[in-house]
This record gives structure tokens, C-alpha cells and sequence, in this order.
């Protein structure tokens, strides 16, 4: 458990909320308060972001939560959850400051619409057991991607890391596209981008047309002899992460002026433009943020997407995130926990309860 940064501590009195965010490569805990206020026994939950909660402290796990027969294993994720807030409470000094109330937790989780049943099925009661929490949200990690960048607005987040998802809303329910991961979709992700990259090198190498010598020499520098790519690659669980890993070398190849390379990345702005475009709320000036890793790849990513958004979306305003999925997590804890929560509730996406 990495220990995040400290803040100053938080009042008692206040209503205090807790942010999960569970993902492929992790899960982070963070313990938030009202942002500038004391003794309220409220939280604002105004703006983007983390909605005008103070993060207080936070932990990370470097382990995902175990996935078994039933989908996302609920008492694993208990394991970590209930020892992290503790832990994140008693560095907060609640112990010495007085009471303290846990008004909501919200977990956002990777599968959370395909997996979570159980979680839906044990997590409330174990949390209100175990923390006093008697409001629960939990959340795909879309919609708290959602929440961490444009808050309780309007509007269409694109969240683009190894897998890419684009979810937008009017507030009255969610529009989803693609986010049906590197086997079926994905399309623009970092794991689509490495693996046109990879196919692309292994065309250069058989001497097919559509090749590129440049990515091959990256192959050859981090993979090794082209030929025994798939046995490095099949029998891999994380496939996904390591095609994602190709991705940088694709970007690179790009900036240098490859065409093949270029034209991946401009593919690839195509797909997330188009699943943008597909969630988009209508109306003049809605806004649309970009999330997640895929966008640190800068300029050969970047430069076909602003004009694929600019031709697909000529109305909508690109804005930037403010915040990251951990933010969003904390914004709609504490928006339940206020009965201020305007996001849809849909099964799957976002599910609430009260105890």
C-alpha cells in the first residue's frame, strides 16, 4: 500500500466521503472533506473535478482487485478497502479531533457493468458494518472518469488508456460507445494502436505491402526476433497491456516522420472522434473532455484528433479534464452523500443505496 500525499487535516463534524477507484493495474483509496469548510456537517458539491471536495490523504494498491467465478471479488476489495480507510482516517488525526461520519463511499471499477454483481450484492451492508456508511454508489470506471472531468454537467468524456470508452450524458441517461475491450473494440486505444503497429512491422517483415521498416527496428528493439512474437504475446493474461506497450513506439515512429506510423495514429483519431460523436449529447456547445494515458502520446495523436473532433463535432467545446477518475469518485460520494446527485442512475453504470 503506497501512502499518497498528506493535507491538512480535516474538522469533525463535517461530513467526510470516500473515493475508490479499481482498475486493471491497481486500486486507489482517497479520504475527502469539504473543501475550505469546517463544522458543517455538509459537503459542496459544486464544479467539475472533485466537485469542491478537499482530498485529504490517499493510498494506492499496485495489485487489481482479484476477478473469480462471480466477477469482481467483493471481499477482496473489502480487504483493501476497510484497512486503507482506517489507516487514511487515523493519519487524518480523527481519532484525537473527535467523531467522525463517513457519509457515502462511491467505488468506480473497471467491469463494473459486466462484473459487478457481486459487489452489488455484499458490498453495502459490509461497508456500513465495517465504516458506518449507510450511502454507496458504485460506479463503472467510466462514469467516475466521467465525474473526475466534467463533473455533474452535460456533457461527453472520452477515457483512452490501454482500452478506450466514451460515455456521454444529457443527465437523464448515459450513452455508451465502444469500451468492449481489445478483442472486440477498443478501437483508438493504446492496445489497438500498439497492435496495428505490431502488424505493421510484421508486414515489413514477410515483405507484404503496408509494412514499415521503422516499426520493425522498434520490434526488434523491444520485443526481440519478430518470430517469436506470438509466443511472447498469446499466452499472456495481459495482452492488452503489453500490445499498449507498443503504443509510445508507434508515436515515436510518427514524430519522425514515418507514414505508416502516421497513419495508425491518424486511424486511431478517426475511431475516438467517431465514438465521441456517437455519445455526444445534442445541442450547441456541449462540452467534451478527454481522459486518461493515451493523450500523453502529444502531437501525432493529438493533432489528427482535434481535427477529426472539429469536422465530427463542429459544435462541441473541447474542454480539459479536471480531473482524474480518483477526483470523480470523491465528486460523486459527495454528491450522495448531500442527496445532490444528479448523475442517471442506470443498473450497470451507476447504482446507488441507501441503508
Amino acid at each position: 500500500m503506497t501512502p499518497g500525499p498528506a493535507f491538512p487535516s480535516p474538522v469533525a463534524g463535517d461530513v467526510w466521503v470516500l473515493g475508490v477507484d479499481s482498475g486493471g493495474s491497481g486500486l486507489r483509496v482517497a479520504l475527502g472533506a469539504p473543501a475550505g469548510h469546517a463544522g458543517t456537517g455538509r459537503v459542496d458539491t459544486g464544479g467539475a473535478g472533485t466537485g469542491g471536495v478537499r482530498l485529504v490523504d490517499s493510498v494506492a494498491f499496485e495489485e487489481p482487485v482479484r476477478t473469480g467465478p462471480r466477477g469482481l471479488d467483493a471481499g477482496h476489495l473489502l480487504e483493501r478497502i476497510v484497512p486503507a480507510a482506517e489507516e487514511l482516517l487515523a493519519r487524518a488525526g480523527a481519532g484525537r479531533s473527535g467523531a467522525v461520519t463517513i457519509g457515502a463511499v462511491a467505488v468506480g471499477a473497471a467491469g463494473m457493468a459486466t462484473l459487478g454483481d457481486e459487489l452489488r450484492a455484499n458490498l453495502p451492508a459490509a461497508l456500513r458494518r465495517s465504516l458506518g456508511a449507510d450511502r454507496l454508489a458504485l460506479a463503472a470506471d467510466a462514469v467516475t472518469a466521467y465525474a473526475g472531468a466534467l463533473g455533474q454537467r452535460p456533457g461527453a468524456v472520452v477515457a483512452a488508456g490501454t482500452g478506450m470508452i466514451a460515455l456521454g450524458t444529457d443527465l437523464a441517461s448515459w450513452r455508451r460507445a465502444d469500451g468492449w475491450g481489445h478483442l472486440l473494440g477498443d478501437c483508438g486505444s493504446g492496445a489497438w494502436i500498439g497492435r496495428a503497429g505490431l502488424e505493421a512491422a510484421l508486414r515489413a517483415h514477410d515483405g507484404r505491402p503496408g509494412g514499415s521498416a521503422a516499426l520493425l527496428a522498434r520490434v526488434e528493439a523491444v520485443f526481440g526476433p519478430p518470430p517469436a512474437l506470438p509466443g511472447r504475446l498469446y499466452p499472456r493474461a495481459d495482452r492488452a497491456a503489453v500490445l499498449a506497450s507498443f503504443a509510445p513506439e508507434v508515436a515515436r515512429c510518427a514524430a519522425d516522420g514515418d507514414p505508416v506510423a502516421a497513419d495508425v495514429l491518424a486511424r486511431a483519431a478517426l475511431h475516438i472522434a467517431e465514438a465521441a460523436a456517437a455519445v455526444c449529447p445534442p445541442g450547441d456547445a456541449v462540452e467534451v473532455a478527454m481522459t486518461g494515458g493515451l493523450f500523453k502520446l502529444g502531437d501525432p495523436l493529438l493533432v489528427p484528433l482535434r481535427a477529426e473532433l472539429a469536422e465530427q463535432l463542429p459544435r462541441a467545446r473541447r474542454v480539459p479534464a479536471a480531473g482524474d477518475p480518483l477526483a470523480g469518485a470523491l465528486s460523486v460520494a459527495a454528491a450522495l452523500a448531500t442527496d445532490r446527485l444528479r448523475l442517471p442512475r442506470e443498473p450497470g453504470m451507476l447504482d446507488t443505496t441507501h441503508l
